[in-house]
């Protein structure tokens, strides 16, 4: 009787979220919603009266509030047990040792696609950006445990622990490069911002790690710095950045436009529905500054927002890969102390009134720093780390110079056919592992070197006139589309 009761309770406080504002439908869907309700509350006491075993109803209660959740099928509508909460706050408040990895993995698991997990970017200067893990690759293993049959809590716990303590991950990259990593777990600590000047040019290069307050502030040390060396060009890198506050966005965008909608959010919510707009006063960065926007499928949220913006208002030019894609807005609630869930309010658009969701933002020249390899190449990968000759070279070797990283390369090229340029970034890694890292890595970095020669180039704003705001875009697709059919 006391676990009926409990259940009773549940669903008192669901139907109160149910017939709340927030939630709020007309009154036919408050009578079904009341009928459906009715339903469960039978079915919940018709499995304690009648299944063969007894169950613990807190089971039953999260099952079906992981269902009712899942059957929004929407990735970032998910409840929130005790476990990840306290994994949000330790993240937040960056006291956790952990690899440094942000994670997606989706619900549904089946032989022809296993819900493997993805890697939707690595944290700078953390230990698997460090080992030169990349967005998009999946992590297939934990310690030899598939992480298919893994829920995502149990993922977080095998990675988690200890700061100095190793766990040893399965990669997979593309769909025939798969190789095994040792990371050392460490304190997780993320900068908002890194930046210094080009060397050898008059080109200011920030990039900027993820939106949180002090971003705005830290963007305006670097153009400070920046005009204090009389830079012609600036290089904004959003590469990895997963996004952040809405509101440390719009003032960074704000620093570029002078008037105009920086972004828009819009709900079936009345209070959820919002124009962000620019204003002139803030606005620090001249017109005809030649500025590019550094990309890839790591790029999310308010980074999108950022790229979107600027590139609807024809300031920036994108360089690199189409972004990750996500263009909505959510909040967190709590059930108890125990437990929540979050949920998508609202969706975000751009200047130009697109919303990005599922599809991302293109590059306006697209260039591709690691292609995935052939099957060859993948064995010769797969060789090369299972030999631990990288690791070898490191600890023999702790102050390679680059004449020397260059020089052993070269050497390892004739024994493991790959390109030298990813030999290089692969010793580099390991001898850096341990100091702080470089600001920009021009050897390897086929993207940023791409962006400073369109800056040294001198024609910039013929360029900028050659470009496409996200509608028009959205616009010729569909005229494609509509051709092919």
């Amino acid at each position: 009787m006391k676990r009926f009761r409990i259940f009773r309770l549940v669903l008192s406080l669901l139907l109160i979220f149910t017939a709340s504002s927030c939630f709020g439908q007309g009154s036919q869907s408050k009578g079904s919603s009341f009928q459906y309700l009715k339903k469960l509350n039978a079915l919940f006491d018709f499995i304690q009266q009648y299944y063969v075993d007894e169950v613990d109803p807190k089971v039953i209660y999260e099952g079906a509030v992981k269902g009712l959740l899942d059957s929004l099928n929407d990735p970032y509508t998910t409840y929130l047990d005790v476990d990840y909460l306290r994994d949000l706050s330790d993240t937040t408040e960056g006291t956790f040792g952990g690899v440094g990895l942000s994670i997606t993995k989706p619900t549904a698991n089946s032989a022809e696609k296993p819900a493997y997990v993805e890697v939707a970017y690595p944290l700078a200067t953390s230990p698997g950006a460090k080992a030169g893990i990349q967005s998009g690759d999946f992590i297939i293993a934990v310690d030899d445990k598939p992480t298919d049959v893994m829920t995502m809590n149990e993922v977080l716990q095998n990675l988690r622990g200890p700061v100095g303590t190793n766990v040893k991950v399965t990669i997979l990259r593309g769909t025939n490069t798969k190789f095994e990593v040792t990371l050392t777990r460490a304190l997780i600590e993320v900068p908002t911002a890194k930046y210094g000047m080009i060397e050898n040019t008059t080109i200011g290069y920030v990039r900027l790690i993820e939106f949180t307050p002090e971003t705005p502030n830290r963007l305006q040390d670097a153009l400070d710095l920046f005009a204090s060396k009389k830079y012609t060009g600036l290089i904004i890198d959003l590469r990895d950045n997963p996004g952040g506050l809405i509101s440390s966005v719009v003032d960074v965008a704000d620093k570029f436009i002078d008037s105009g909608v920086i972004v828009s959010t819009k709900s079936r919510i009345a209070r959820e529905n919002f124009e962000y707009k620019a204003t002139k006063e803030k606005t620090v960065i001249k017109k005809k500054m030649p500025v590019v926007v550094l990309i890839n499928r790591g790029s999310a949220s308010a980074s999108e927002i950022l790229s979107g913006a600027l590139k609807d208002y024809h300031l920036a030019y994108l360089v690199g890969e189409n972004t990750y894609g996500k263009g909505s807005v959510q909040q967190v609630r709590q059930l108890s102390d125990q437990e929540g869930f979050k949920y998508t309010v609202a969706r975000y658009y751009t200047p130009s009134d697109v919303n990005i969701d599922k599809v991302g933002i293109p590059p306006d020249l697209e260039v591709i720093n690691f292609k995935e390899f052939n099957d060859e190449e993948s064995k010769v990968f797969a060789s090369l780390n299972e030999d631990k000759v990288i690791e070898t070279i490191a600890k023999e070797n702790p102050n390679m110079t680059e004449e020397q990283i260059a020089q052993k390369a070269k050497e390892l090229s004739l024994k493991y056919p790959l390109e030298e340029r990813i030999i290089r970034r692969l010793i580099r890694n390991a001898v850096y592992r341990n100091k702080e890292d470089a600001l920009y890595d021009l050897d390897y970095d086929l993207q940023l070197n791409a962006a400073i020669d369109i800056i040294k180039k001198g024609n910039f704003n013929k360029l900028m006139n050659s470009t496409k705001t996200l509608k028009e875009l959205q616009a010729a697709a569909k005229k494609d589309e509509n051709a092919k059919k």
